[in-house]
């Protein structure tokens, strides 16, 4: 027994000698160079694929099966000129023996000089299509229909257990991969590829270390990367894992406006294709000053996914990082967008995203709420905030030099005539009528993003300041579709007053349509225009309605263009630095025929009703009814408001109303002959002067001073006359001295 044991061991012995000699001849004596047409028919055949062989093919038989191919190409046979794949070497070896139980067992694989090339035609066909597809018969040909009763074509043999595949390392030096799509001209590349793996077995960690740069033309776009991390799959459970995952990488090109952005991103990725699921989790994300943490979730991957999650970005320089990234932001007030924080959930699919519950820091402001993109491609936006407090104003341009200098012009012409009418005694001239608009011709919109704009917008503030009025509890919906803007409502609270406006802006035209509707109520008029940098002439609670339209693309086209009515109330105001009571005074001394004893020095005049509507055309207001209540006066007045200079043309008359009240001036005491006689005055220049740009208006007093005189005339005939005539003869004699 023992013998036959040992004459059993010297049989296998011998036996494995022959196989090893058996290989050592057949991989020294065998050279597959000889066969390489064989070889390449057997390609077409087989794979159905155009292989050609340039350089040497090197191989071993036992007990690695190995194989090298030098200066190797592939074609599909329907372009078999035209190779979609060409490499430098490849080289494998497979262990002989696993393969009988159909496991894979591989040594090093190793790919040099990979090229790929993959188009798509002007017709929307990849190059790609055709691999592994049989070449287009011949005319007058059949094509050969297989045999489903072969052994071989047996679907359940087809659907035999998978392989398991065994590999020691993969590596690729120096692959490339180019994608050109001539239909849209866009271009892709991946160059200087290279990639390592450790030892390949499934459910085990596979590190895996990747290296690229990556391009594209449309736009020029220059991306160096590296990625690295644990690969795991189990193919039964269709589960995919890659454990620490981490990509870095710096980018370059034309949407970075020669700036360059460094990136990196890590985290847990998971792809559970038999759950349909996939979850990027301990996310970190990083762009220059960007920092960012996050999940993402993705369910239904067989269908329409949709996708969760969570982010949260560390507070940063928005301003700054836009910047580093070749899109700086339009000048701003000083430290706009230097603090900018966001935490948010995410919900979204392949073609839109949803930011709910939002948790939004931005400089001094908190906001929360909700911004969407319900369409990606139509750029569809919904906003939904509330914030705080927000100064709108510090986020808007400064003014042009063209601005700056119109409003300079406009403000030293207003000096010019205010000097002269605070120096006036009453006696000096009118103001010249203003010349400089001081509205700027700069463009106002953004013609191009308004008409793509697809917005709806919800927006609520604590506190909101816009062109530096504090509006308490600002509420704001507004809309876009197709180049037209509706503002449905923008009101607020305004120096304990209140305010409304509602319009629409519609840019569809070559010259921009504007419509707007305003409801003022009990607002001081006063802190409007301080807020505005002027000094007032005038204080009281302005009440406004106004229905305006307008068309152009700045300031002084829309206001050239103004059209539509208002109407206006002011109570319980002051007419400051007005001269009412002395031009009164002067126009009364005047018809008394006294001289004044002192020039009139300047005095507030207060009221208790100023109102009257406004009719715009093309820039300028009429008003025909002014009326203003005074203690003791009536006074009435019509005119014109040149908005487009922002000059005032008036006449006003000023009506005693019996109080016969001590004046400041003996000379120009009221006496019963004055009651019911309306007092002429001219009040022309710049706007801002209000009533100090009032003058008596010394023509249309000397008829007052005919009538007056008539009205003695008529008292005298009366005495005299008496009973003594008949009334219709007294009627005629006042009539005609009253002419």
């Amino acid at each position: 027994m023992k013998a036959f044991g040992k004459i059993l061991g010297l049989v296998l012995l011998g036996l494995l000698l022959i196989i090893v000699a058996l290989g050592f001849a057949l991989s020294h004596l065998f050279d597959p160079n000889d066969y390489k047409d064989e070889i390449r028919q057997i390609a077409r055949d087989k794979a159905h694929i155009e292989l050609t062989l340039n350089g040497d093919i090197g191989w071993s038989l036992f007990p690695w099966l190995g194989l090298e191919l030098h200066d190797a190409s592939v074609a599909t046979l329907t372009a078999p000129n035209k190779p979609f794949a060409d490499l430098q070497m490849l080289g494998l070896s497979v262990r002989v023996l696993p393969l009988l139980r159909k496991e894979v067992q591989m040594s090093d694989v190793r790919v040099e000089g990979l090229n790929l090339h993959l188009t798509r035609d002007k017709d929307g066909r990849g190059n790609w299509e055709d691999i592994g597809k049989p070449a287009p018969a011949a005319p007058g040909t059949e094509t050969p229909v297989a045999d489903s009763s072969q052994p071989g074509t047996d679907a359940s043999q087809a659907a035999s257990q998978p392989l398991k595949l065994d590999i020691d390392s993969l590596t690729v030096n120096n692959a490339r991969v180019e994608y050109n799509d001539e239909q849209s001209g866009q271009q892709f590349s991946a160059e200087s590829i290279q990639l390592s793996t450790g030892p390949v077995h499934e459910a085990t960690n596979i590190p895996v270390k990747l290296t690229a740069f990556l391009g594209t033309n449309k736009p020029v776009m220059r991306v160096k990367t590296e990625l690295d991390g644990k690969l795991r799959y189990d193919r039964v459970l269709k589960r995919y894992q890659f454990e620490d995952m981490r990509v870095v990488g710096e980018a370059s090109g034309e949407p970075l406006q020669g700036k360059t952005m460094n990136f990196s991103a890590s985290g847990q990725l998971l792809v559970d294709m038999a759950a349909n699921v996939a979850e990027w989790s301990s996310l970190k994300i990083s762009a220059n000053q960007l920092r960012a943490l996050g999940e993402f979730r993705a369910n239904s991957l067989d269908k329409t996914p949709q996708i969760s999650g969570g982010l949260s970005i560390a507070q940063l320089d928005l301003a700054r990082f836009l910047d580093s990234i070749g899109h700086p932001l339009p000048a701003m007030a000083p430290g706009s967008l230097s603090k900018f924080e966001m935490v948010t959930r995410l919900a979204g699919t392949p073609t839109s995203v949803a930011f709910e519950d939002l948790k939004l820091n931005v400089d001094d402001s908190t906001f929360s709420g909700r911004i969407a993109i319900e369409d990606f491609a139509k750029q569809a936006l919904r906003i939904q905030l509330k914030g705080d407090t927000f100064d709108a104003d510090r986020y808007l341009p400064p003014k042009s030099d063209e601005a700056n200098g119109a409003t300079a012009a406009r403000k030293a012409e207003v000096k010019g005539s205010e000097d002269s009418a605070l120096t006036a005694s009453g006696d000096s001239p009118l103001p010249d009528a203003p010349t400089q608009s001081g509205w700027s011709t700069s463009k106002l919109l953004p013609i191009a993003r308004l008409k793509a704009l697809d917005l709806t917008a919800d927006v609520s503030f604590g506190q909101l300041t816009l062109s530096k009025l504090p509006i308490q509890n600002a509420a704001l919906k507004a809309n876009s579709k197709a180049g037209v803007l509706t503002l449905e409502n923008l009101s607020g609270g305004l120096y304990k007053g209140t305010f409304a406006a509602n319009g629409s802006l519609d840019v569809q035209p070559d010259v921009p349509r504007a419509k707007l509707q305003t409801r003022i109520n009990n607002v001081p008029v006063e802190k409007i225009l301080q807020s505005q940098g002027q000094t007032p002439p005038v204080t009281g609670l302005l009440t406004l309605n106004s229905n305006v339209t307008a068309s152009g693309d700045s300031q002084r086209a829309l206001i050239q263009s103004l059209n539509g009515t208002a109407s206006f109330v002011l109570n319980n105001g002051v007419l400051l630095n007005a001269n009412i009571e002395q031009q009164l005074c002067k126009a009364i001394s005047t018809l008394n025929r006294k001289t004044l004893s002192g020039a009139p020095q300047g005095k507030d005049t207060p009221f208790n009703e100023l109102k009257g509507s406004l009719v715009f055309r093309n820039g300028v207001a009429s008003n025909q009814d002014l009326v203003v209540r005074i203690p003791g006066l009536s006074v009435k007045g019509d005119g014109d408001i040149d908005l487009r200079v922002l000059g005032m043309d008036y006449r006003i008359g000023i009506t005693v109303e019996g109080d016969t009240r001590p004046m400041p001036d003996p000379a120009c005491q009221v006496g019963k002959n004055f009651v019911g006689i309306e007092l002429p005055l001219r009040c022309r220049g710049p706007l801002e002067l209000g009533a100090k740009a009032c003058r008596l208006d010394k023509e249309g007093l000397g008829k007052v001073a005919a009538k007056m005189a008539g009205n003695k005339l008529s008292e005298k005939l009366e005495e005299k006359l008496g009973d003594k005539v008949s009334p219709e003869l007294k009627d005629a004699l006042k009539g005609l001295f009253k002419r």
